[in-house]
């Protein structure tokens, strides 16, 4: 069974995956999911959340992740694995795989927006590392096009007071920040992981995500997905989740009893369970 958490300052309260209708599982058109610490475990992706990506697509639903990550670091995932995008940098880039093997690349900001934006974030880098202790760029940094991420649990360990002081430094200078389940990431635009899979459902499938809100769930585990968990009709949270549950305003309507890979193939179980 899994643990039931709820905070009293919130109106949701987490529920086990069991209480989520046929009904509404069997109506879904598609699915949305985070992938570190929801698809992967221990950094990498788990056979058993591989297979269910798989057997959602094969039956016939729309899959895509979503993911704090860059691009750089995602090109060898999205042809590898059986998804038809992964919308990186929080929402800025997807990258689509084509028929013939090559992979294609859109941005949500125009390229001069882009180019203007490099130097400020660089900028803005370079400062947190200087003046906040211990706060040091994240190792796929190499691969980002459109926002700076700072490592507090992947490779180094920040505590939640550096986190804060990483924030607020980032908001400070005018930029958007967030905190996934391992890095802090900074960006200059109006964009999130929303606003990407709003712009990646448009420019796929033709289709208008909030008017069909309640055909599409979303799978996460951290910070970083609470306007997800909040705007989805059918938001799933995997059991790690709980070790933000504290910081969370919005929480997922439902909870896996697994974790991370393990937790989303249980989701994806209950989707192809009810069709």
């Amino acid at each position: 069974m899994p643990v039931l958490f709820s905070l009293p300052s919130s109106p949701n309260h987490l529920l086990p995956l069991t209480r989520w209708g046929a009904q509404a599982r069997s109506a879904l058109v598609g699915v949305f999911t985070d992938i570190d610490d929801t698809l992967t475990t221990d950094g990498a992706i788990t056979p058993d959340a591989l297979a269910a990506l798989a057997a959602l697509k094969n039956a016939g639903l729309r899959v895509a992740a979503i993911t704090g990550r860059p691009v750089g670091w995602s090109v060898p995932f999205v042809s590898a694995w059986p998804v038809e995008a992964i919308v990186a940098e929080n929402g800025a880039v997807a990258l689509l795989p084509l028929a013939d093997g090559r992979i294609e690349k859109r941005y949500l900001q125009d390229a001069p927006t882009r180019a203007a934006n490099v130097e400020r974030m660089r900028l803005v880098l370079e400062r947190i590392e200087r003046e906040i202790p211990g706060a040091v760029r994240a190792t796929d940094s190499p691969g980002r096009e459109t926002d700076i991420a700072i490592d507090h649990s992947e490779f180094q360990h920040l505590s939640e007071a550096q986190i804060a002081a990483v924030v607020a430094l980032m908001q400070s200078e005018g930029m958007r920040a967030t905190v996934s389940s391992i890095h802090i990431n900074g960006w200059y635009g109006d964009h999130n992981k929303l606003v990407g899979a709003r712009w990646i459902v448009r420019e796929l499938w033709d289709r208008d995500l909030d008017q069909e809100m309640d055909r599409w769930a979303y799978v996460g585990d951290s910070t970083n997905d609470q306007l997800m968990f909040k705007t989805f009709d059918h938001s799933i949270g995997v059991a790690n989740v709980a070790r933000f549950v504290p910081q969370l305003a919005d929480l997922p309507h439902y909870v896996t009893a697994g974790e991370r890979g393990a937790g989303f193939a249980e989701a994806a179980a209950a989707i192809l369970g009810a069709r």
